[in-house]
């Protein structure tokens, strides 16, 4: 069975003025239970993860001045949230929505965060709405408690996966790709294993060329035990933050790539939702919907 996490608190717990477009939140489990792609029985709601396995990813004395509130200004700025007691309670409840997705995975084939991807948070800071790094801590904790030999990060949000490289930089049990706007957000990247830096204006055939170019290696070379999924769907032209040139369609066969290519090998899959900036939420609901639709097709 599809398991997916979704909490109430992955939208409600954001101040006003950062809501939209994080309705997607709620919009998109409505749309697809609404449709028949999933049923309540296909969602959990994740506690907060315990802090034991946010240490074995990020800094002690970051996590402690995060969870007592006592970042800097400038640290909060980095973050682009007000920090709150809220807020953090929010991002611990992520972690722990893809480490029990990436548990599922092992007993089902995938497993799906609504929210996550959260890889611009650091070892020891938070950048860019992240504070924490979902897709680094379920890795970790499948490396060190669950026999995992060789993790595959794909990560395929418009923004480079800085935190996740910077993370894993020393780690070669953990092989990071990330293809991604070549000048936009973060304007100083990180070096990851791969990195596919990508022209403004991209369109559907030259972003699925490339794609189809590294992913089918990368899977041979690096024969993963275990990939995580970022299927950030702020490629779309429609964006207002991505610079690309994708169409929806575009997009879904982007995923479909990734997922057919887990299935076909075997390899258990976490999907984590990442980002998303259209104008208009319909879009956005709908390119992450497919990403759902296609596990459902795909894996079950």
């Amino acid at each position: 069975m599809l398991k997916i996490a979704w909490s109430e608190i992955f939208a409600h717990s954001l101040p006003e003025g950062h809501r939209f477009p994080m309705a997607k939140y709620d919009l998109l489990p409505e749309q697809l239970l609404y449709e028949g792609t999933i049923t309540k029985d296909n969602l959990f709601a994740p506690e907060p993860l315990q802090e034991q396995y946010i240490l074995d990813t990020h800094d002690a004395t970051y996590w402690q001045r995060l969870r007592d509130l006592e970042l800097s200004p400038s640290e909060i700025r980095k973050t682009g949230f007000p920090l709150s007691e809220q807020l953090v309670q929010r991002e611990v409840v992520i972690m722990n929505g893809t480490l029990q997705a990436s548990l599922f995975a092992l007993e089902f084939g995938i497993g799906m965060n609504i929210a996550g991807g959260t890889h611009h948070a650091f070892t020891d800071r938070g950048e860019g709405f992240c504070l924490l790094n979902d897709i680094a801590i379920a890795a970790n904790h499948l490396l060190k408690y669950k026999g995992i030999k060789k993790v595959l990060v794909v990560d395929l949000d418009v923004h480079q996966g800085n935190g996740t490289a910077q993370i894993f930089r020393n780690e070669p049990r953990v092989f990071t790709f990330s293809m991604h706007g070549g000048h936009n957000y973060p304007f100083h990247k990180e070096q990851s294993d791969l990195d596919v830096p990508l022209a403004e204006g991209t369109d559907d055939k030259t972003y699925l060329k490339l794609l189809g170019e590294h992913l089918p290696r990368l899977l041979d070379e690096q024969e993963p035990g275990f990939v995580f999924f970022q299927s950030g769907v702020d490629v779309l032209a429609t964006d207002k933050l991505g610079k690309l040139g994708m169409s929806i369609a575009g997009c879904k066969e982007r995923d479909r790539m990734v997922l057919e290519a887990c299935a076909r090998h075997r390899i258990p899959v976490t999907v984590s939702m990442g980002g998303g900036y259209s104008k208009q939420i319909a879009h956005i609901v709908e390119a992450h919907a497919n990403t759902f639709r296609l596990a459902q097709q795909l894996f079950f």
